[in-house]
Formats: C-alpha cells, structure tokens, sequence
C-alpha cells in the first residue's frame, strides 16, 4: 500500500520535503507515530491532518492511493 503524504509550513520546514511517498501505514495514528519517530521535533507541534481533502479528528484507516495533508494551524487576517 502507497500513501502520499503532503506537508504545508512548518511541518514542511521540519521535514524538509513537502511531499512524501510512504508505503504499509494502516491509519492515521500509526502515520503520527512513523512521523514523529522520523522528525521528533513533530512530537511539540499541532496540526491537521486530511484524508482525501477531508478534516479528520479520530484515527482513521488508510487505503492504497491515500493522500494525506498534515497542515499547522492557518491563521487569517
């Protein structure tokens, strides 16, 4: 299973890439965790996560083909 995980400001920053292919992550909690393991300096930040172009708040299972967007949080003016 191929996921493609986007990253938007400082999350972007943090990891360097905003783009990521990343293979065999069944949910969006085991994708916190791998995240984290890769960039410990995720484990201090907030953000949003996307499924699809959907908000999610709970974990939620991830299929072949997935994109994810972990995003900060926007502010506006």
């Amino acid at each position: 299973m191929t996921i493609t995980v986007l990253m938007f400001g400082r999350i972007a920053e943090l990891t360097g890439a905003q783009r990521q292919t990343l293979h065999d992550i069944p949910d969006t909690n085991r994708l916190q965790q791998h995240v984290t393991q890769m960039y410990p300096d995720m484990a201090n930040l907030t953000y949003s996560i996307a499924v699809n172009t959907v908000m999610i708040r709970e974990n939620t299972a991830l299929t072949d083909g997935d994109t994810i967007a972990l995003m900060p949080p926007f502010s506006g003016g």
